[in-house]
């Protein structure tokens, strides 16, 4: 049975530094912020999209469903990361049920993994406007091992999976409830966690290309620690700006700058690959979010490397929320860590 959307779902964003939780409901004309949390996990629990230490996830998750006070038990999360690939393809034109049939015959040719190893997906984006006898699909893999990992994560934390996405898709579904992008604008969005940093660009409102960068705001926190001798989370709150002594101010200086300026290359240099492979015109913006949007001066760094505009994205900016139950100056501290989360929470049950 396909569940309707008035029975409501969490968006569950299991991070590798935090677990966020969204939950939406649908007023007329907008999505209405129904609860939010977010709980950090320690350093090592998740390691490129892995679950590493299942007990501390689960604890985590149902610690934040009980803060919240959350009722709803569906629940949609995402994965990213070295088990999953995203490809946009080019075949003939066939109906959903003809692909369904050959989409395992299809995949093959595209997908690094043992076949039998891998979750399959797509989505058909109608017949290609270069050639009206073939169609755009965009196929998704993910390794069954990992899929497994996260729904037994989820059961076992007393809630039940109705969909597994993906990081970038879930950006881009966030970014389209709050955002008015032209139609024929291209865009990006780099959405920067603390191990991996998904790359989505979106052309016609659809994802033209999609990258995972193994780089984000850990190597940052780390090289901070190194530097300065200090503990994890002293060195968290000074990435994103605490004071520090006069002393230790040109040690940080130095590595926020070298640290933004490498990962804003690797964004920068993905943007470059996407745009020498295609005929498009230039991408037009940039709409960074995840908690590595926070670093000081991360976003100048970045649109001085790349040469466009980047903006901080708000997941809440067209949604509705009562004053009463969230505090605004919480949502915008917090706002870019949420933007898969609300990404999530956005599907709709019985979306492909």
């Amino acid at each position: 049975m396909i569940l309707g959307r008035k029975k409501g779902v969490i968006g569950l964003d299991i991070g590798s530094s935090s677990i966020k939780l969204v939950e939406l409901g649908e007023s007329k004309n907008a999505y209405k912020l129904q609860n939010l949390g977010i709980a950090p996990l320690p350093p090592e629990a998740i390691v490129d999209g892995a679950l590493m230490d299942s007990v501390t996830i689960i604890d985590t998750i149902r610690e934040l469903i009980a803060n919240t006070k959350a009722k709803t038990r569906d629940v949609i999360t995402s994965v990213s990361g070295h088990s999953v690939i995203v490809k946009k393809i080019t075949l003939p034109l066939m109906s959903d049920s003809e692909l369904e049939e050959s989409i395992q015959w299809e995949a093959e040719r595209y997908i690094p993994f043992d076949i039998n190893e891998v979750n399959i997906d797509f989505q058909i984006f109608g017949s290609s406007s270069e050639n009206p006898e073939v169609m755009d699909v965009v196929l998704v893999a993910a390794k069954k091992d990992i899929i497994n990992d996260y729904v037994s994560v989820i059961i076992e934390s007393g809630l039940n999976p109705v969909i597994i996405d993906v990081d970038a898709f879930a950006i881009e579904n966030m970014l389209s409830v709050n955002y008015e992008v032209e139609k024929d604008e291209t865009v990006a969005m780099a959405n920067v966690g603390a191990s991996i940093t998904n790359i989505n660009i979106l052309k016609n409102n659809m994802t033209a290309f999609t990258r995972d960068i193994f780089k984000g705001g850990n190597q940052i926190t780390e090289e901070i620690q190194r530097q300065l001798h200090i503990d994890y989370e002293e060195a968290e709150k000074i990435k994103v700006g605490s004071k520090i002594d006069a002393a230790s101010q040109p040690i940080i200086q130095e590595v926020l700058k070298s640290a933004s300026e490498s990962l804003a290359i690797e964004i920068g240099n993905s943007m470059e690959f996407f745009q020498s492979t295609t005929t498009y015109e230039k991408i037009s913006k940039l709409y960074l979010s995840g908690g590595g949007s926070k670093i000081k001066d991360f976003d100048i760094v970045l649109q001085q490397q790349i040469g466009i505009p980047v903006e901080i994205v708000n997941p809440f900016k067209k949604i509705e929320y009562s004053e009463k139950n969230f505090d605004l100056e919480y949502l915008r501290e917090i706002g870019p860590m949420m933007a898969v989360g609300v990404g999530l929470a956005t599907r709709k049950v019985g979306d492909r």
